[in-house]
């Protein structure tokens, strides 16, 4: 009140000199929005090392200070990135030409020994939980022709490697070849030819970054971007109305009606490349979260036996889930790819529920009166994801099947997962646009030396996928390459490899001025948010 009292007797007597300051603050405060911005994102990045976790939050905050040889627009199609061009010189040789006057943030030029450095740094980054190598694996030796021509050499004939270029963040060569994954995250090796430079990071509250002015593609609108990660649905939708942030993503479809209505809120969205799904412990041949119906551990794992995977899978209501928990917000899913893209199979159908189909199959495999289970998931991650795993626990309890919801930040998820410590486990992959990496991440054999299975903890194996997968991969034709990946899947889905649960859709809301391209792949870029007008 003091303080008060004290500005009002200064503004009694220096009346002019407060109007002239009053109007240049106001026209500070209308200048700041077209200089700054702040947005939230639901979900946090694991680190800043773009070579650490292949999780979708950290490709997001990667791509503002890291480029790739190949870039991937709004819809998923290959872009030229920091390679101009690309082709195949002979069956096994891919030639990249890089752009030229690129410079990284420290000042020293991109040239062709970057990209091997990267290269060569990719599979041997420590502690990763999801490994980047599935898309490294394929490059046997590499050729600098000229300092910005670059010779990638497999060991047969790959027609996929500039797709795995666009899942490879290129990083400056001058960080040393021990550099740690906490020289990223301390900002040391923050090195990069992105549009933004780091200014500093918060683990688990945010990010500030500052524009590139020296950077070689568009400019951003935005001289400084604060990255937010607010994990609360209802939180976040209170700082966009409140106007703490002028963006977010995964926008809750309990709260889109409302933000619809709401003067000043525009949105943007469009179909996603993300498919929820459950990941079935295999591996074990005693689950460690699976008890009989008195509360002992079980001496053999149930989910070994088909009759009882297909079970839980018949026993999901998933056009129940799509419009009662997600709020119509989503697509029932019985396969990793949606409708029209690459590696669809139309021939692979949505299992509908069956709640007397499920009790049967129980009965046949051995378990008439069902047993325990533990159902772990995400609370931070996907949209509506601890809802989700409370509807399938109850969903489950009807076919007989007494289920423990276990919800945990994915921070969480994401190191116990890489452990395989669950028995079944909500989780969600998005693809690159064509199926191949669903397939070798998550349904392939793991073969680390080969790339395969780089996140398929569960235990999954299938001599048929495998091969067919690996067919694919190095069959030039496009048309009999999408039809052995389509059969892959097939396969995949009918072992139920995974159990698919639905299509997610990408909605952000932002509030005033501004337009976003709403992006299948699901990243919510700063560099992408525009002005209006």
């Amino acid at each position: 009140m003091a303080d008060q009292l004290h500005l009002r007797r200064r503004a009694l007597f220096a009346l002019p000199t407060a109007a002239l300051l009053a109007g240049t603050s106001q026209a500070a405060r209308a200048q700041a929005p077209s200089q700054n911005l702040t947005l939230a994102v639901a979900a946090p990045p694991t680190s800043l090392d773009p070579h650490y976790h292949t999780l979708s939050p950290n490709n997001a905050v990667a791509a503002h200070f890291f480029d790739k040889l190949v870039d991937r627009d709004a819809a998923a199609k290959l872009q030229p990135g920091l390679a101009e061009s690309w082709k195949l010189v002979d069956d096994t040789t891919w030639e990249f030409k890089l752009r030229k006057g690129v410079k990284f943030s420290n000042g020293q030029d991109f040239t062709a020994e970057d990209v091997v450095f990267t290269l060569k740094r990719v599979p041997n980054v420590v502690n990763s939980p999801g490994s980047f190598s599935m898309y490294s694996r394929a490059v046997v030796t590499t050729e600098i022709v000229d300092p910005h021509t670059i010779r990638m050499k497999t060991a047969e004939i790959y027609p996929l490697l500039p797709y795995d270029m666009n899942n490879i963040f290129i990083i400056c060569k001058s960080v040393g070849d021990n550099v740690a994954t906490g020289d990223f995250n301390n900002g040391k090796a923050m090195i990069g030819t992105g549009p933004f430079r780091l200014q500093s990071y918060s683990p688990d509250d945010r990010i500030v970054m500052t524009r590139n002015d020296s950077y070689w593609g568009d400019k951003p609108d935005w001289a400084q971007v604060t990255y937010r990660f607010i994990t609360s649905n209802g939180v976040r939708v209170a700082a966009l109305l409140s106007g703490d942030v002028q963006m977010i993503d995964v926008v809750p479809p309990s709260d889109t009606p409302r933000l619809r209505t709401t003067q000043g809120i525009s949105f943007s969205e469009i179909p996603s490349l993300r498919c929820i799904y459950l990941k079935l412990d295999v591996e074990h041949e005693v689950s460690p979260y699976i008890f009989d119906n008195d509360g002992k551990p079980m001496t053999k794992n149930p989910l070994r036996d088909l009759r009882v995977r297909r079970a839980l899978s018949m026993g999901i209501n998933r056009a129940g889930i799509v419009e009662r928990v997600m709020q119509g917000v989503g697509t029932p899913a019985g396969q990793m790819m949606p409708p029209g893209a690459l590696g669809y199979n139309p021939n692979i159908p949505v299992q509908a529920l069956d709640v007397d189909g499920a009790k049967k199959l129980l009965a046949e495999a051995g378990y008439p009166n069902g047993f325990k289970i533990s159902l772990l998931g995400p609370n931070n991650r996907y949209v509506n994801d601890a809802q989700i795993i409370q509807a399938i626990g109850q969903m489950w309890q009807r076919i007989g099947v007494t289920t423990t919801v276990d919800a945990v930040p994915f921070s969480v998820l994401a190191q116990r997962q890489a452990k395989n410590d669950m028995s079944a486990m909500l989780i969600g992959w998005a693809t690159s646009g064509e199926p191949s990496t669903a397939l070798k991440g998550v349904l392939t054999t793991r073969i680390p030396e080969k790339g395969f299975g780089t996140t398929n903890f569960n235990g999954f194996s299938d001599a048929r996928v495998d091969e067919l997968t690996m067919e694919g991969l190095r069959t030039a034709d496009d048309t009999k390459r999408d039809q052995l990946f389509q059969e892959a899947m097939k396969i995949a889905m009918q072992e139920l490899g995974l159990v698919p649960l639905h299509m997610q859709k990408n909605i952000w809301a932002l509030r005033g001025p501004m337009t976003y391209e709403a992006r299948a792949d699901e990243l919510t870029l700063a560099m992408s948010v525009k002005k209006a007008g």
